[in-house]
């Protein structure tokens, strides 16, 4: 004998109530140069599908501007300041210091709009040492995100304020083996 239980069908076309919370990750170390590892998780989440944002806020070079991503394995869009040059000083001409707003517009834009589930904000603290984005933006952009986004923010001297409001942070360390 077989017993059965009734069960109240599923309504199909309810939206499911559990959205998993994205993540706030820091990379960080006293040099520069640790990307590569960053770029790698970035490379196999959009190969699996996910689509992921990649902003570079310093660099330049390469005529890419917000209007111009290269867009690699169809989930993955990246951004870079429309710049001759890669930023390393506070001082700006007026031109670059437009490209450098179009950036960081844009992407608040594209954050907003939640279509990205990673979204990588590469050297962000070297642009807010230098007083290129305001650091209050920053938070408030981690706060308001759609709750699904995870945000990768790397970079050396990561203010603690930006530490303070992060789930995880990799603290990257180079060792010499004499």
């Amino acid at each position: 004998m077989v017993a059965q239980l009734d069960t109240p069908p599923r309504a199909v076309d309810s939206p499911s109530r559990h959205i998993v919370e994205g993540l706030v990750k820091i990379f960080t170390a006293p040099h520069r140069s640790f990307f590569t590892s960053v770029m790698a998780q970035a490379l196999r989440e959009a190969g699996q599908g996910t689509r992921v944002l990649v902003v570079q806020f310093l660099k330049g070079g390469i005529n890419m501007g917000h209007h111009h991503p290269m867009h690699l394995c169809q989930n993955l869009d990246w951004y870079r300041c429309n710049l001759p040059r890669c930023i390393d000083t506070p001082e700006l001409e007026t031109d670059e210091m437009q490209a450098m707003e179009d950036l960081w517009q844009h992407t608040k834009t594209a954050i907003a709009d939640g279509d990205y589930s990673l979204v990588i904000l590469d050297e962000l603290s070297l642009a807010l040492h230098l007083n290129l984005i305001p650091e209050s933006e920053v938070l408030g952009l981690i706060q308001q995100r759609p709750q699904h986004i995870d945000m990768i923010l790397t970079g050396p001297n990561m203010p603690s304020s930006l530490m303070d409001v992060a789930d995880q942070i990799t603290e990257m360390r180079r060792s010499v083996c004499p």
